[in-house]
């Protein structure tokens, strides 16, 4: 399984020559942000005999915030949250605060699994999505072949 970073059929050059362009130089703090300063979830994929395991780190989001997806061979994860905070003292003072934050991550998922059989679980800010292998992709055990 690999991330895969779409682009509408721009060669490879022109997009390490924008992102030579576009990148800020100066701050090296912002590794895990987006385009719109939203932080992108870490993952870890892990390969085992019985299938592949996705896990996001997701902290303080609920479960039902996420959006996960197959779509033609690439699983989605997805997320939006909005957060209207509002605060008022006896001094006529009103403070309001908005907050918005989505991400999406994209990974292709190779022939060899079964997509109809993938599940998800959410638990202490881990994103758990097991997407499990075809039978015939599974690794056999050794068989002993008897001469005659």
């Amino acid at each position: 399984m690999t991330l895969i970073k779409r682009s509408e059929n721009l060669p490879v050059w022109t997009n390490l020559f924008n992102d030579f362009l576009t990148h800020d130089w100066n701050d090296w703090s912002l590794r895990n942000f987006s385009m719109t300063n939203t932080t992108l979830p870490s993952v870890n994929i892990k390969e085992t005999d019985e299938s592949f395991e996705v896990e996001m780190a997701a902290p303080g989001m609920e479960k039902s915030e996420f959006k996960i997806e197959v779509n033609q061979g690439i699983l989605s994860i997805s997320s939006e949250k909005s957060l209207e905070r509002e605060s008022s003292d006896e001094s006529r003072y009103t403070k309001k605060e908005f907050s918005y934050q989505s991400f999406c991550r994209s990974f292709s998922l190779p022939a060899t699994v079964n997509s109809d059989k993938i599940v998800a679980k959410y638990e202490n800010g881990i994103l758990k999505v097991t997407v499990p292998k075809r039978e015939e992709a599974k690794p056999k055990p050794i068989r002993m072949i008897d001469i005659e």
